[in-house]
C-alpha cells in the first residue's frame, strides 16, 4: 500500500488535473472558423505533402479528413497536391477532448476517406457512425501490430511484456493503445497503407499516392534509425510521463514507462496512483518527470518536487500549438535529444 505525504495530497484535494483543460466556450461563429482552419490545414497539408522530387499533379477532388494531427500530417504526406486533407482536432485543442461542430459532422459525412484511430475520440466515433461513413473510415490502429493497456496507469515494460501485464494486474478493461504514432517504424507502416487505400479511392492518382508514401515511409524510417542509436546506450531507460501516452515509443526503443494516470489524458490520478508514481520513480532513480504540451504540468511539478528531481517537456505529438510551424519529425527529434538529456544516454 502506498503513502501519500502531505504534498501529494494537496495536489489532488486542489483539483489539478493533468489531463483536463478548461472547456472553451464556442462562439456563434465557430463552425465558420472551423471551415476556415480546415481548409488552411488542408492548404498547408498539400504544401508539405509533396516530397522533393515529386511532381504536383494537381487536385482529384478527392478530400480525406483525419481526426488527429499525426495522422492529417501523413494523409498530407501521402496525398499531395491530389488530395484535400482536413484535421479535425483544431491546434490548440487537447484531441480526446475534441468536440465536433456541426460543419465538421458534414466533412467527416461528405469525404472520400476518414483516417482515424477507434477509441480515442468518441465525438469522432459517434458522428462516423450517424452518419454511416463507417465503410469509408480507416482505423489506423488495424494497419499495425497495436499495443493494448488497461483502464488505470500500468508500468510499461515494452511490447513482450505489455499484454500480458495487463491481464495479469487485473486493474480494468483492456484497450488497444491509441498512441500508435509515437514509434516511427509503425508510423512508416501506415504510410505504406495510406499509399494504397488512396489509390483505391482515386486510381487516377495511384502511382503518385504510392510514390509518396515510398518517400515518407523512407523518412519514418531514417527517423527510427535515429532514435534506435540515440537511445541505444543510456543511464537510465524509465521515463515518468504526465499520462499513459509512450507505450509505442517504450516498445520500440526498449524502454519502461511510467505514467502517473492512466491512457485518457482527461483521467483524474488518485493519491493511491501519485505515490505509485513516487515510490516508482525513486526507486528506479529517475531524474527526471516529464511534462506535456497541451497538458498542465501542475501534478507533474508536484511529483518531481517530492521526489527530488527536474521536470523536462515530452511531447505526445497528440497535437499542435496555435501558430506552432512545428511538423510530426521535427517534434519527435526534440523528444529524442529530450530523451537523451534526460536518461543519460551516450
Amino acid at each position: 500500500m502506498h503513502e501519500t505525504t502531505p504534498a501529494l495530497q494537496r495536489a489532488h484535494r486542489s483539483g489539478l488535473r493533468p489531463g483536463q483543460r478548461p472547456r472553451r466556450r464556442r462562439s456563434p461563429f465557430a463552425p465558420a472558423a472551423a471551415t476556415l482552419a480546415a481548409l488552411a490545414v488542408a492548404a498547408a497539408g498539400c504544401q508539405a505533402g509533396s516530397p522533393a522530387g515529386a511532381s504536383a499533379e494537381g487536385s482529384s477532388g478527392k478530400t480525406v479528413v483525419a481526426s488527429i494531427y499525426p495522422l492529417g500530417w501523413l494523409s498530407g504526406q501521402v496525398g499531395g497536391d491530389r488530395l484535400g486533407v482536413s484535421t479535425l482536432t483544431e491546434p490548440g485543442v487537447e484531441p480526446h477532448d475534441l468536440e465536433l461542430t456541426p460543419r465538421q459532422a458534414v466533412e467527416i459525412g461528405s469525404a472520400d476517406l476518414v483516417v482515424y484511430i477507434k477509441g480515442m475520440q468518441p465525438a469522432v466515433d459517434d458522428t462516423i457512425t450517424s452518419r454511416d461513413a463507417t465503410a469509408k473510415a480507416l482505423d489506423a490502429t488495424t494497419l499495425i501490430e497495436p499495443l493494448h493497456v488497461t483502464g488505470e496507469a500500468e508500468e510499461e515494460h515494452g511490447h513482450e511484456h505489455g499484454h500480458e501485464h495487463g491481464e495479469e494486474q487485473g486493474h480494468g478493461a483492456e484497450t488497444i493503445d491509441p498512441h500508435l504514432w509515437l514509434d516511427p517504424s509503425r508510423m512508416a507502416t501506415v504510410a505504406t497503407a495510406l499509399g494504397e487505400r488512396f489509390a483505391k479511392v482515386d486510381p487516377e492518382g495511384a502511382a503518385g499516392y504510392r510514390q509518396r508514401a515510398k518517400a515518407a515511409a523512407a523518412e519514418l524510417t531514417k527517423l527510427d534509425e535515429e532514435f534506435r542509436t540515440g537511445l541505444k546506450t543510456c543511464d537510465s531507460r524509465t521515463m515518468v510521463a504526465n499520462h499513459q501516452a509512450f507505450g509505442y515509443l517504450a516498445d520500440r526503443y526498449d524502454l519502461k514507462q511510467i505514467s502517473i494516470s492512466g491512457v485518457d489524458a482527461e483521467a483524474e490520478p488518485s493519491p493511491a496512483q501519485l505515490a505509485r508514481a513516487a515510490d516508482l520513480a525513486r526507486k528506479e532513480k529517475v531524474t527526471t518527470i516529464f511534462t506535456e504540451t497541451l497538458l498542465s504540468p501542475k501534478v507533474a511539478q508536484v511529483l518531481a518536487r517530492e521526489v527530488g528531481v527536474k521536470t523536462a517537456v515530452l511531447d505526445p505529438v497528440e497535437g499542435t500549438k496555435e501558430g506552432s510551424t512545428d511538423t510530426y519529425p521535427s517534434v519527435m527529434r526534440r523528444n529524442l535529444q529530450t530523451l537523451r538529456t534526460a536518461l543519460g544516454c551516450r
